[in-house]
């Protein structure tokens, strides 16, 4: 029998209006089984599953969807959805994990690696060093600047007896340190990687690098001289002593090694003109010839002809008359059936081997221009004078010279719309539109705020319990003439830090309280809230910035927070704990705390929740919604001249009033209106909100008032109309 989804939805939502979750839900499966991608649906019962206590029903609908969503490429709401399931399921490897990964695809590089250290905590809980250092890789991976915890990972990869592994990370940390202009501190590391694995090919790379970029390259070819005797078969080991020798201005060892490699991979022929520059370098054009020489057919055969030219021109621009060169000279002109170029090269190499005292090199040259032009008498004389021609010249096989070609007229270039319409046998007269569609690429996003990690103990009802009575008292618009328009901002963001203290979210209170201090200087309010969050005033265990995956393990000197549970509401939720880590990783742990708590807040962590709260909203999932659009908020100036502050306060206001709580939609659009960046098409845009959310709050005489200021500008009678009748009726 076809399901009646129409029906099947109105005798759920029935269901819903009465409390009876469960009659509910038993329609939502129905439409569930039906329709197995209504992932609205799906969602909605996963949240009905958690309602009635039936955790494993929610986590099963949850993980279809965030599976859905991770297939599709959908990450910010994979994200979301993962993270439900990380509260219903808190301490699950595979749930961290899958979060970390997901966050290192969107380069949210503060919420991977804090999701990444807790799944590496988890690993040396249990005893498994190594695959907790494999993870530990993966956040070095998304740090690459922080060479010094490298370094200690290379250095614990050594001690377990990892060597290939622990040379790749010593190579990374050298190649950086390279790029930052350190190259004591890069050979040294280079060094340390070649004593756990002799001839590691990027290490040898990164020495020779650190080597000629310090003008010492010939240290570096002597290593891999001595590594090249162990392994006289390696081609790329051999490419790299002949770079080497490059570097280091050795030709004749640069020429030998290069001969070698060639008779190992006839294809690294080109390197040769490498060599003959480094000679001609040094002044030295026989030698340089000599070297061009023995691949000169190759190139010839190859096409290569345009820089063997090129290579041969050169040699004469420091030796004009120099017998070798043109000898090339004539061999390539010769090879191309150039007549009139090779004319001219024969006789510039006949003066010149004249000059040289070179008979037999001039006795050829003569030989083959009186071939060519005969009724040049002059030549066939000083031939003569020679003893005649040259017998391997004459068994010469003279070219067969191409007949000059005329240059065709040059039609004008076809378009491309025209090319693809005779290619594909259309006519370009045909009735063909052609679209061009460009790809636009996400911009990067840049994380630079302290490591942050999922807070727990955050739910709805707390945060309208928190900020309803302040929310309920007289409010008063912002004024544009405001004196002291810091304090109403310090004012508004202490307010929300007392709410980040009292839901236990030490870290962001930590955070707002920086960024005012960094905006306004030092304050009395801010200073006592600092001592607030020192005394722990809550009396609730502290929540820190740390995933839930990890718990408590017996060991030293690094805390890294665990996940205990206290009552908050209808629902268990999570908080943290001190724990420790096994001593071994310690160092490696502690390197990454102080260089979270070295970075700043910036755009780029508001980026991260402003999306990740876009991603929420846009399923529904106002509660999770308004805690990403918050920690965004906390990151951004009301006076930093960018709408962030704006688009926050606008969205966290639709949320609430979305939720039922148009008293705190309310307090946010007028903390919105507050900013001086806002336009005035802004500000009426919100006070439009405003007077919505006064109205859905039965404060009728305000939302008439804001109403008829918003008629004012733009004459929307109708709403106008609309709110009066309301106001009447009640």
């Amino acid at each position: 029998m076809v399901l009646d989804k129409v029906k099947t939805l109105s005798a759920a939502d029935k269901y819903l209006e009465m409390g009876k979750i469960p009659a509910a839900i038993k329609e939502y499966s129905r439409i569930v089984e039906a329709e197995p991608n209504d992932f609205t649906t799906l969602n909605i019962l996963g949240d009905l599953q958690v309602r009635v206590g039936n955790k494993a029903a929610a986590i099963e609908c949850f993980r279809r969807m965030a599976e859905h969503y991770r297939e599709q490429d959908f990450a910010l709401k994979a994200i979301a959805i993962f993270k439900k399931i990380d509260r219903l399921q808190p301490n699950d490897l595979e749930i961290v994990t899958t979060l970390a990964e997901l966050y290192a695809q969107q380069d949210l590089v503060v919420e991977a690696r804090s999701h990444y250290l807790a799944v590496a905590n988890a690993h040396a809980k249990s005893g498994d060093t190594q695959a907790g250092l494999e993870v530990l890789r993966k956040i070095a991976d998304l740090d690459p600047q922080n060479t010094q915890v490298r370094i200690k990972l290379a250095e614990n990869y050594a001690l377990e007896g990892m060597a290939t592994e622990a040379a790749e990370s010593f190579t990374v940390a050298g190649q950086y340190l390279i790029s930052r202009g350190n190259l004591e501190e890069a050979l040294e590391v280079f060094n340390r990687s070649l004593e756990l694995e002799p001839g590691h090919p990027a290490t040898l790379e990164g020495l020779l690098a650190a080597h000629s970029a310090r003008g010492t390259a010939d240290e570096a070819a002597e290593i891999i001289a001595r590594e090249c005797e162990g392994r006289p078969e390696d081609i790329d080991l051999i490419a790299l002593l002949a770079r080497a020798y490059l570097e280091a201005e050795d030709p004749v060892q640069s020429e030998q090694a290069m001969a070698a490699l060639v008779a190992k991979d006839a294809s690294a022929y080109l390197g040769m003109t490498e060599v003959a520059r480094l000679y001609l370098r040094l002044d030295k054009v026989n030698e340089a010839m000599q070297a061009i020489s023995g691949v000169a057919e190759q190139m010839l055969a190859e096409r290569e002809e345009g820089q063997f030219l090129e290579l041969i021109n050169e040699a004469l621009t420091f030796d004009s008359d120099n017998v070798a060169a043109l000898r090339l000279l004539v061999r390539t002109h010769w090879e191309l059936r150039d007549v009139d170029n090779l004319k001219a090269a024969l006789e510039r190499l006949a003066d010149a081997a004249q000059a040289a005292g070179q008979e037999s090199e001039e006795r050829y040259a003569l030989t083959q221009l009186t071939r060519l032009a005969p009724e040049l008498t002059q030549h066939v004389e000083r031939l003569q004078e020679l003893g005649g021609a040259e017998e391997s010249a004459v068994a010469e096989v003279l070219p067969e010279f191409e007949t000059p070609i005329v240059e065709a007229e040059v039609e004008p270039e076809a378009e491309p719309e025209k090319e693809y319409l005779l290619a594909s046998g259309q006519s370009p007269s045909d009735e063909t539109v052609f679209e061009w569609n460009t790809v636009a690429e996400t911009a990067e996003i840049d994380q630079s705020a302290e490591e942050f990690v999922e807070e727990r103990g955050f739910t709805f009802e707390t945060v309208i319990a928190e900020e309803l009575p302040a929310a309920s008292e007289e409010i008063v618009l912002p004024s544009g003439s405001n004196e002291d328009q810091h304090s109403a901002v310090r004012a508004q963001e202490l307010e929300s830090v007392d709410f980040y203290i009292a839901q236990g979210y030490v870290d962001i209170a930590i955070d707002t309280l920086n960024l005012l201090e960094s905006q306004f200087g030092q304050h009395a309010d801010i200073d006592l809230r600092r001592q607030q969050i020192e005394r722990g005033t809550t009396g609730e265990p502290i929540v820190q910035d740390t995933p839930t995956a990890a718990e408590s393990c017996p060991v030293e000197e690094i805390d890294i927070p665990a996940v205990v549970y206290s009552g908050n509401g209808k629902h268990s939720e999570p908080v943290m704990t001190a724990q420790v880590i096994d001593p071994g990783l310690a160092e490696i742990f502690e390197e990454y705390r102080v260089s979270a708590e070295g970075e700043s807040n910036g755009n780029g962590d508001y980026e991260t929740h402003y999306n990740l709260g876009l991603a929420y909203q846009e399923m529904d999932l106002f509660e999770e919604a308004v805690e990403e659009f918050q920690l965004a908020v906390s990151l951004v100036s009301a006076e930093d001249g960018s709408p962030h502050y704006l688009q926050c306060c606008n969205l966290i206001g639709q949320c609430f009033l979305k939720k039922g709580v148009p008293q705190l939609a309310a307090k946010w659009f007028i903390k919105g209106l507050g900013a001086p960046a806002a336009s005035e098409d802004e500000r009426q845009a919100l006070r439009f909100d405003l007077a919505a959310a006064y109205e859905q709050a039965g404060e009728l005489n305000r939302a008439m008032d804001l109403f008829t200021e918003v008629y004012g500008v733009n004459s929307r009678i109708e709403v106008l109309m609309n709110v009066c009748v309301r106001y009447n009726r009640g």
